[in-house]
């Protein structure tokens, strides 16, 4: 009999490869774009670039009870936010539940989580 945590586990990773399959293959769709994206990794960090890379999977399903990040979402996110930002970029960095630590960002900095959690709360108002 499979555990919770392997079912989980195996879900997340499903949901991880395919929304990895269809946003990639939205960038190879318009070449334009695909140059836009890379311009902006080559110049600096962008939280919603980062977002879509590592963060997207879960938190735009909800899956493995990430809250989702988008307009009307709020509600999701208010308790989280009322432990505080330190805390909530905590959990991101070391991981929380089912999440692994840096949400699948492994060359984020601190700072760069951070942004990133903010980019999702702000979008989420």
């Amino acid at each position: 009999m499979l555990s919770i945590k392997k079912v989980i586990a195996s879900s997340l990773v499903s949901v991880f490869v395919l929304s990895a399959a269809l946003f990639a293959g939205t960038i190879s769709a318009d070449s334009g774009q695909a140059e836009l994206q890379l311009a902006q990794l080559s110049d600096g960090f962008s939280a919603e670039t980062s977002y879509m890379a590592s963060c997207f999977a879960c938190h735009s399903t909800g899956a493995a009870g990430a809250p989702k990040v988008g307009p009307g979402n709020a509600e999701a996110w208010a308790p989280r936010v009322a432990k505080g930002m330190d805390v909530l970029v905590t959990n991101a960095i070391s991981g929380f539940n089912v999440m692994p630590p840096k949400g699948l960002c492994f060359t984020c900095t601190d700072d760069d989580l951070r942004a990133i959690v903010q980019y999702m709360v702000d979008s989420s108002k």
